[in-house]
């Protein structure tokens, strides 16, 4: 049965389309329908069909940049355009772009429809049997070589298909997998590869994911009988195939395999992985549908190893029933995949205005909720990705890129190797942890010995909690005596009084952030109480908190206050 998806905005044409012939009797089986483009590609991408009948003019994304979409990223599913009106530019773009045909709605019927159909499975035969020719003819001895095998076997998983012509009777004739009775794929992700390669040029990308290959082949062994192969984004399928017949056999051999190539990995290339396989198959024509099943397992932040019969009930998104299909829909619109404008806003706030303790609670936030995600997948590494790049501008505004400091910035390679979610969101509060303890080093400018200087660092890093001039004395070694002495001669000011002015300025930059009470402010910045705050505030602004908000010249004021720890 060759798959066929309706892309329509009207209920009326899918519906027509629907009952316009008799699909099953002609080798058809409509596997959905769409409203628009957006919601169709997504179907595509969770399980590509052979067909794909597609109205020009449909909300969000139309068919015409649906037919380009599935024209660069799927060249072998093929299309046919339906119209309510002849346009030339149209019909120009859709052919140019793979479409078999473009067809009026109120010129079409059965017959032509069969006949376009038709038309698209023969384009279909064609192109199969050319690369069968083709592969066949670039064999050089009685096996076929591992790099024109692994492209075989990458076309023929990224199809999904459910009948590939010819793959038996190439496998046997150019000994695939000769003499085996079963197969299955396994599908396994390096955790997490975009942050891991981030910083990596395009050759460097390269070479790591051919070392991968390599190491996962040396593991697996002979590649006629099991074969590594790179997909995408860091994710790679292994295929095994059996000569045994004992389901228990075949489990425990993928067991042992999966293992020895995650410690091999681990231990020589330091690289985390998670795995999952897919159900035992009976042909290679199906093998397509157990790496489907196996990525669905891996996508659902699963990692257990186990290994299913074909026969067996498995619930995937690659199933042809439409409420799967729309479910899968449903769940991909609800599921962010970056940070929100608001977030970033809120971030570069708090970065500007030293607020330690916001950045942290807003890192939370934002883990909290893609903590039902895997760690590997395109989300999670997308925010993460953001927040550290944001970060990386903050430094650069303020330090000058060969400050030395900067190498005790924690690196990507460090979060590229976290193992779940948790240790991830805990790499990211130390990298800002570190971050803010670099800058509050930078922001202490001025002629002052090391002991205030040290002073004054241990005064901006802990100003939101218990200061006090014995603790920073004990901290820094010296006699509080003496370091209130020396303090007060170089700084002009007593330890309290540049204490309170340090949390006054922060106070200041919360109010003016807009996000927070001021009793909130009051706690927030290190006051034990609303009125204290009140009456520091005011002694050192002249403003109470309520009037500093609604005075125009609060900015002027703030500017003077800022300049208390620059050394001025």
């Amino acid at each position: 049965m060759f798959q066929v998806l309706l892309v329509d905005d009207e209920p009326l044409v899918r519906h027509n389309l629907w009952t316009l012939l008799n699909w099953a009797d002609y080798g058809f089986e409509l596997c959905g329908q769409a409203h628009n483009g957006l919601i169709a590609l997504t179907m595509i991408e969770q399980s590509p069909p052979h067909i794909v009948i597609i109205d020009v003019d449909m909300p969000e994304m139309n068919g015409v940049e649906l037919n380009r979409a599935i024209n660069e990223r799927f060249p072998w599913i093929k299309t046919i355009m339906l119209s309510s009106y002849d346009d030339y530019d149209y019909v120009r773009d859709c052919l140019n772009n793979g479409s078999i045909d473009y067809l009026l709605k109120h010129r079409l019927d059965e017959s032509i429809l069969l006949n376009i159909l038709n038309k698209a499975v023969s384009e279909m035969q064609q192109e199969d049997r050319l690369r069968k020719k083709q592969i066949a003819e670039s064999t050089m001895a009685e096996k076929v070589s591992p790099e024109v095998m692994r492209d075989y076997l990458l076309y023929l998983l990224k199809r999904q298909t459910k009948a590939t012509y010819g793959v038996e009777e190439f496998s046997q004739q150019d000994s695939l997998y000769p003499h085996a009775f079963r197969y299955a794929a396994a599908a396994l992700q390096i955790v997490p590869f975009l942050l891991l390669t981030e910083s990596y040029s395009d050759v460097q990308t390269n070479g790591l994911i051919q070392q991968v290959v390599d190491m996962m082949q040396q593991s697996l062994g002979d590649i006629h009988e099991r074969t590594a192969v790179y997909v995408e984004e860091g994710r790679f399928v292994i295929v095994f195939s059996f000569k045994e017949r004992s389901e228990h056999i075949m489990q425990r051999e993928v067991d042992g395999q999966l293992r020895k190539i995650q410690h091999a990995l681990e231990l020589f290339l330091n690289l985390q992985s998670v795995t999952a396989v897919g159900p035992i198959c009976t042909s290679l024509s199906q093998l397509a549908s157990s790496y489907c099943s196996a990525e669905y397992e891996l996508d659902g932040s699963s990692s257990v190893k186990t290994i299913r019969s074909h026969t067996a009930q498995v619930k995937i998104p690659c199933s042809d029933k439409h409420t799967s299909d729309k479910n899968s829909d449903e769940v991909h619109q609800r599921q962010r995949v970056s940070l929100t404008i608001e977030e970033h806003k809120q971030l570069l706030l708090s970065i500007e205005r030293f607020d330690k303790q916001g950045v942290h609670q807003l890192i939370s936030s934002i883990i909290a909720s893609i903590e039902h995600l895997p760690i590997h997948s395109h989300t999670v590494q997308m925010i993460v990705s953001e927040l550290m790049q944001t970060g990386d501008k903050a430094w650069k505004s303020y330090l000058p890129s060969t400050d030395p400091a900067i190498a005790n910035l924690p690196s990507r390679s460090e979060l590229g190797r976290m193992k779940n979610i948790r240790e991830l969101e805990q790499g990211l509060q130390s990298f800002f942890s570190s971050l803010f303890h670099l800058l509050n080093q930078h922001r202490v400018i001025g002629s002052y010995s090391r002991h205030v200087t040290q002073t004054i660092q241990f005064i901006l890093e802990r100003y939101s909690g218990y200061v006090t001039l014995e603790l920073a004395a004990s901290v820094i070694g010296l006699n509080a005596s003496y370091l209130s002495r020396i303090f007060k001669e170089e700084t002009q000011r007593t330890f309290s009084e540049y204490l309170n002015q340090v949390r006054i300025d922060a106070g200041c930059k919360l109010l003016d952030s807009g996000q927070y009470s001021i009793k909130e402010i009051s706690v927030q910045v290190g006051f034990t109480t609303h009125n204290y705050f009140f009456k520091v505030f005011k002694e050192i602004t002249g403003l109470t908190p309520q009037a500093y908000l609604s005075n125009p010249e609060k900015r002027k004021n703030e500017s003077k206050l800022s300049s208390l720890h620059m050394g001025n």
